[in-house]
C-alpha cells in the first residue's frame, strides 16, 4: 500500500481485500485490522517513511505435506517499507496470451505466489516494454502484471470486469467511485486487444503508481499519451 504524508493510504480497503482473500484460501487470520495497523505504523515510524510504500504479508506455515520439526507460529506476519518505484510516462506495454486464467477458483486473489507475474514482466522488459497486458483464456484483456488497465473511447472509460481474472485493485475501485463526481463515466466491459489499439487513450492504475498513460501496446501507438481525459482525472483525483 502507498504511504502518503506518513500515513497508509486506503488502509481499510487493502485490509478488506486481504480479509476476503484469506477466507477464500482458508488462511487463518489471527490478527485484527487495528493490530496490524499499529504494527504498520511502527514500521513507518522506525523507517522514517513520509512518502513511500509498504507491504504486509501473512505466510501460512502449517499447510501442505512438508513439515519442519522446528517450532513455528501458525502464521507469520511480515511488514516492510520501500521507496515508491520509479517509472516513465507514457509506458510501453507488451502483450501476453494466457496470462490469466479467469475460470480458476483463485483468479483475482492477491498472493505472494508471484512467479508468473515476475516472469511475464521480465520477458516483456527484454523486448523493451515497461509492463505487459495479460489476456485470459478467452483472449480478453484482464490486467497488467501489477496494474489494472483502462481504455478511453468517445469520452467514456472502459475497464475489464472482475470476471476477466483481474485483481480487484484498490486504486481501480477508488477511481470508479470518484469518477461520477468528476463527470466521468466508467463502464466495466470485456475488452479485447483491438479495443485497446483503437482507443483514444489507455492508462493503467496501481497503488504505487496512481494512474499513468500508455503510449504503445505491442507495437500499436495510442492516439494520445497521456490524453486530455487522463489529465483531467489526474487533476481531480489529486484534489480528492
Amino acid at each position: 500500500m502507498r504511504i502518503s504524508r506518513g500515513e497508509a493510504f486506503a488502509y481499510e480497503r487493502h485490509w478488506r481485500r486481504l480479509e476476503k482473500d484469506a477466507a477464500l484460501i482458508r488462511l487463518p487470520l489471527l490478527y485484527t485490522a487495528a493490530k496490524i495497523r499499529v504494527h504498520l505504523h511502527e514500521v513507518i515510524r522506525a523507517n522514517n517513511v513520509t512518502e513511500g510504500s509498504a507491504r504486509i504479508y501473512l505466510v501460512y506455515n502449517q499447510v501442505g505435506f512438508w513439515r519442519s520439526e522446528e517450532a513455528q507460529p501458525q502464521v507469520d506476519l511480515i511488514i516492510y517499507s520501500a521507496p515508491l518505484p520509479e517509472y516513465r510516462e507514457p509506458v510501453r506495454l507488451g502483450l501476453r496470451e494466457h496470462g490469466r486464467h479467469a475460470a480458476a477458483p483463485l483468479a483475482g486473489v492477491k498472493s505472494i505466489s508471484w512467479l508468473p507475474n515476475v516472469w511475464a514482466v521480465a520477458e516483456a522488459q527484454k523486448e523493451g516494454f515497461d509492463e505487459v497486458v495479460l489476456l485470459n483464456e478467452r483472449g480478453e484483456v484482464a490486467e497488467c502484471t501489477a496494474a489494472n488497465i483502462f481504455a478511453v473511447k468517445n469520452g467514456k472509460i472502459y475497464t475489464p470486469p472482475l470476471n476477466s481474472g483481474c485483481l480487484e485493485g484498490v486504486t481501480r475501485g477508488i477511481l470508479a467511485e470518484i469518477a461520477p463526481e468528476a463527470g466521468i463515466n466508467v463502464v466495466e466491459q470485456n475488452l479485447r486487444p483491438e479495443d485497446l489499439y483503437s482507443a483514444d487513450e489507455v492508462f493503467i492504475s496501481s497503488t504505487n503508481r496512481n494512474i499513468i498513460g500508455v503510449g504503445e501496446i505491442a507495437g500499436h501507438k495510442i492516439a494520445a499519451a497521456p490524453g486530455p481525459l487522463l489529465a483531467r482525472w489526474k487533476s481531480y483525483s489529486l484534489r480528492t
